[in-house]
């Protein structure tokens, strides 16, 4: 009879320890992929920008974002207070991403989880998200990261541009996972209105001033030469790009000789080549002072857009600068202050536009070589 109620309590002390060792997180190569904790409760599914279907909690309140684009996006959806861990240069302090500027106080005291697309799985598990948001930018397999950390994956498209396909997708999916479709819709629509006003105030245009765009970041900064074809904020107003007729896609160097060829009506500037493009002028005036919108001062600023990919409410911004320059009667009623103002709000949350001018980044005529 003793020995009877001795096994008896030994049993149940192994099955509570094997009910306990069930209920926990195995993370590693062999984990099992789709696993939720029993905590989290209820579970729905939800089909990510790869098409894959994931499981994910009913709701969901801690994150990390792998990838460029991946938190950007999360906070344009206000989502910044669901994050519980950023890649190591969301910590490094700059103006370059505005989504990151406006949220440093937050970042920059959140545990490091990976770099340039990177994760680190183990920091990773150790803040325990109940969601990984992956950047497609990002050269991860979702389903094998899936795998390793036992959390679910949910990928989503990003954008290297303005607003294309991919921008609305990675809205309304973030607003999904989120709980935040309400959010997703009112941006999508303010991105859309945005959109259809570009392209109704310039479709009427024929007599189109030819541009050329110069400084353009890529891999680095670049000076004069770096140029960009398809550039985002002059597609959005069917500007006369000279560059898009180079045969060319993207950002590049351009010959100058050929840029002395088109002599453009109107140059656009990117502040982030601004001092190399000084640098060369010091020692090469004539070239400048070859080209007339130089020589007539139609010189123009752009705030640089693409740091980490596109930020888009910066690339907005420089579309209707620069639709102010080019088509002056079609936005006379346009103040670009108010403008960019109301931008940043809408997709930040507020206005930093004050602390870009206080720092030299103002939409305004440039002088090269001062």
């Amino acid at each position: 009879m003793k020995l009877t109620r001795t096994l008896a309590l030994l049993l149940a002390a192994l099955l509570t320890v094997g009910l306990g060792a069930c209920g926990e997180r195995q993370a590693g190569p062999g984990a099992a992929e789709d696993t939720l904790p029993e905590s989290q409760g209820e579970t729905r599914t939800m089909v990510d920008g790869n098409g894959r279907t994931v499981e994910l909690p009913d709701t969901v309140e801690r994150i990390v974002c792998v990838g460029v684009g991946a938190l950007r996006y999360t906070c344009y959806l206000q989502g910044q207070d669901l994050v519980v861990g950023v890649e190591d240069y969301e910590t490094q302090a700059g103006m370059s991403r505005l989504y990151n500027y406006v949220n440093f106080d937050r970042f920059s005291t959140l545990p490091v989880i990976g770099t340039n697309g990177e994760p680190f799985v183990e920091e990773i598990i150790a803040v325990d998200p109940q969601v990984i948001v992956l950047s497609a930018y990002a050269s991860v397999d979702p389903d094998e990261l899936q795998s390793r950390t036992g959390i679910p994956v949910v990928v989503v498209p990003g954008s290297d541009t303005t607003l294309d396909g991919k921008a609305y997708e990675t809205i309304r999916l973030l607003g999904e996972l989120c709980g935040k479709e309400d959010r997703a819709a009112e941006l999508t629509q303010y991105l859309q209105t945005l959109e259809a006003d570009l392209a109704q105030r310039t479709a009427g245009v024929t007599d189109k001033p030819t541009v050329y765009v110069c400084g353009v970041s890529f891999k680095g900064a670049h000076g004069f030469e770096g140029t960009e074809a398809f550039y985002g904020p002059l597609e959005l107003i069917g500007a006369n790009n000279l560059a898009n007729t180079t045969g060319q896609t993207g950002a590049f160097d351009i010959d100058l000789e050929q840029v002395l060829v088109w002599d453009p009506d109107v140059i656009f500037v990117d502040y982030n080549g601004l001092s190399l493009i000084n640098e060369d002028y010091a020692a090469n005036p004539d070239f400048y002072h070859s080209l007339t919108a130089v020589a007539e001062g139609r010189v123009y600023a752009q705030i640089s857009f693409r740091s980490s990919a596109s930020n888009l409410e910066t690339a907005l911004a420089d579309a209707y600068y620069a639709a102010t320059i080019l088509y002056p009667e079609q936005f006379a009623d346009v103040d670009i202050e108010t403008k960019t103002g109301e931008i940043f709000e809408m997709l930040l949350g507020t206005n930093p536009y004050p602390d870009l001018k206080e720092a030299g980044y103002v939409f305004a005529p440039i002088t090269i070589g001062q």
